[in-house]
C-alpha cells in the first residue's frame, strides 16, 4: 500500500472553497486521491471560509496548509477574498481554481501570492500534477532555514514542475507518485534505477522509465556514480 502521506509527513491539511456543492464534493474527492494531503474543510461562500480561516488561527480548529480557492463565489471573488485574508495577516498558501481566463485575474492572483493557477474545466491527472508540485514545494521551504540560493531557487521551481498533462505510453500515475516518493525517501538522496526497482518491485526497465520521464520533465536530475568497477551507473536526485 502506497504511504498516504507521500513519505514526507503528516497529510497537509486542505481547506476547498467552492460555492457549487457538486464541484466542491469532486474537488475534495480529488484531494483525498493524492498523496501526501488530506480534505480538512468546505466552504461555499468567502464568508464561511473567512469564519474557517479565522478559527484555524485562534486554535479553536486545527490549521489548514492548503487552501483551494474558487474565484467566481456568490458573496465575493477569490481575488477579494485573498486580499482580506492577507489584510487580516492569514498567510495560508492558496491554489485559485477557476474558468476565469482574464489576464488582470491572473496579474491579481500573483500580486496576492496565490502558488498555483488552475483552470477548468480539468482532470484529475493535471489535478495530482499541481498538487504535488505544491507537496514537493512545501516540502523544501518547511524547514526555518533556506541554506543558499540553489535551494530557493530548487524551491520555486517545484512549483513550476510540469509532468506535460498526459504520461507517456506504459506510465500510470499512481506508479509515478510512488517512484517520486521513492527518490525523496532515499537515504542518500538519490537513487539509481536498480534500486528503485527493487524498492518498488518493478523491472529494472520499467524503473528506468519513470525516472527517464521525471528527468525529462524537470522532476529530478541525472548524475553518474563512480565507485564500482566497470561503467558508471546512472543515478537521480529530485531537483
Amino acid at each position: 500500500m502506497a504511504d498516504p502521506t507521500g513519505g514526507i509527513g503528516p497529510p497537509l491539511r486542505v481547506l476547498v472553497v467552492e460555492d457549487d456543492p457538486i464541484t466542491a464534493e469532486a474537488h475534495a474527492a480529488y484531494v483525498e486521491r493524492v498523496d501526501g494531503f488530506r480534505t480538512a474543510g468546505v466552504a461555499h461562500t468567502g464568508h464561511e471560509a473567512i469564519r474557517m480561516l479565522r478559527d484555524a488561527r485562534e486554535g479553536r480548529s486545527a490549521p489548514f496548509d492548503l487552501i483551494l480557492l474558487d474565484v467566481n463565489l456568490p458573496d465575493t471573488t477569490g481575488i477579494e477574498l485573498c486580499r482580506s485574508l492577507r489584510a487580516a495577516g492569514i498567510e495560508t498558501d492558496v491554489i485559485a481554481v477557476t474558468a476565469v481566463r482574464d489576464a488582470a485575474v491572473v496579474r491579481s492572483a500573483v500580486s496576492l501570492g496565490i502558488v498555483q493557477y488552475l483552470i477548468k474545466p480539468f482532470g484529475f491527472a493535471a489535478f495530482a500534477e499541481k498538487l504535488t508540485a505544491y507537496r514537493d514545494y512545501h516540502a523544501r521551504v518547511g524547514t526555518a532555514v533556506v541554506t543558499d540560493q540553489q535551494e530557493v531557487d530548487a524551491s520555486f521551481a517545484a512549483l513550476r514542475t510540469s509532468s506535460g498533462g498526459d504520461l507517456p505510453k506504459g506510465l500510470t500515475r499512481e506508479t509515478l507518485d510512488r517512484v517520486r516518493a521513492a527518490v525523496r525517501a532515499a537515504p542518500s538522496g538519490a537513487v539509481s534505477a536498480t534500486e528503485l526497482a527493487g524498492a518498488l518491485d518493478l523491472s529494472r526497465v520499467t524503473a528506468r522509465r519513470y525516472l527517464e520521464h521525471l528527468a525529462d520533465t524537470g522532476v529530478v536530475e541525472r548524475a553518474s556514480r563512480y565507485g564500482a568497477p566497470g561503467r558508471p551507473e546512472v543515478e537521480y536526485r529530485l531537483r
